[in-house]
């Protein structure tokens, strides 16, 4: 329900969201190798935004990541350089809601027009949003449509233990179908000690984690992750007009939730040097590049000096 899932959607455990994109990037993999066979170099179509763990992933698979450059200050991605970068050998868009480093989200109903219109499989990382958009949208804010609502979407990483509030590590990865999922799947029957398969890249997994992210989304439920996501979005709130309150100060794209980035327009003022001064007086900020700037994830304690 959450992801607007249909009935058939089938879906998988895994160890956290790095797990959950190789897992995908290796399932489009071999979903292309048995549909389009001609295809011997294999190629990836992602904003320039998406999670470096598409590449790590490329990188483990054999695929090349094809990167689509960004609006500068959108931060949305080039559509009409998404559609060019296109080739015969592309096997996976990827997408993401939102994406991590500016917490802007891509514009999903219009990259599954363009995956929809080449016949092409849409993956939808999540994994930071998985848990907190449809809350947000439950609030009231204005939430662009994502998930399994759009109709090119394929599949969806989102991490559990993320704003899922589960122990690390746990996410989940979705698919539309059982078809698609089963080319995540590894299998053998020719090794003596039996038949061997498995559905992620692990063997052995954890089944704490598991169990503990279970029992996390039980005890939150609808009420208290709606209740968590209210706090965290009116922190994120004031912390964006605190931000465009102060002149020298810009925030990168428009973040939908809660999580954000910000740069300077002064150039006597730069961003690291801001996170060095804020450091010191307990606040850690992640420092980012392309643009230089700093990066906020906002969770349910910062509701607690929110006035700070």
């Amino acid at each position: 329900n959450m992801l607007h899932a249909p009935k058939e959607a089938v879906g998988v455990m895994t160890s956290g969201g790095t797990e959950s994109i190789l897992c995908a990037v290796k399932g489009y993999r071999d979903r292309a190798r048995y549909l389009w066979p001609h295809i011997k170099n294999p190629e990836i179509l992602l904003p320039k935004s998406a999670h470096v763990a598409f590449e790590k992933g490329a990188h483990y698979f054999g695929i090349k990541c094809v990167w689509v450059p960004l609006d500068e200050k959108t931060q949305d991605p080039d559509l009409d350089a998404m559609r060019k970068r296109i080739t015969k050998n592309t096997i996976l868009i990827v997408a993401s809601a939102p994406q991590y480093p500016a917490g802007t989200m891509d514009p999903i109903e219009k990259i599954s027009d363009i995956a929809l219109e080449k016949g092409l499989p849409l993956h939808v990382d999540s994994c930071i949003g998985g848990f907190m958009l449809p809350f947000v949208e439950k609030l009231g804010h204005n939430v662009p449509l994502w998930d399994f609502r759009v109709s090119g979407v394929t599949s969806i990483s989102a991490d559990c233990h993320k704003y899922g509030y589960a122990p690390k590590g746990a996410s989940v990865i979705s698919w539309r179908n059982a078809d698609d999922r089963l080319h995540q799947f590894h299998a053998f029957a020719g090794w003596p000690g039996g038949y061997y398969a498995s559905p992620s890249l692990l063997g052995t997994r954890a089944g704490g984690p598991i169990a503990a992210a279970w029992a996390s989304i039980n005890a939150m439920g609808v009420d208290g992750y709606t209740d968590q996501a209210k706090k965290c979005m009116e922190v994120a709130d004031m912390m964006k007009k605190a931000i465009t309150d102060i002149p020298e100060l810009e925030l990168v794209g428009n973040p939908v939730m809660s999580i954000l980035c910000f740069k300077s327009i002064d150039a006597k003022i730069h961003p690291f040097a801001l996170a060095d001064a804020m450091a010191k007086k307990g606040w850690k900020l992640s420092r980012q590049q392309n643009p230089n700037s700093l990066h906020v994830t906002i969770m349910p304690i910062h509701w607690n000096v929110r006035e700070k």
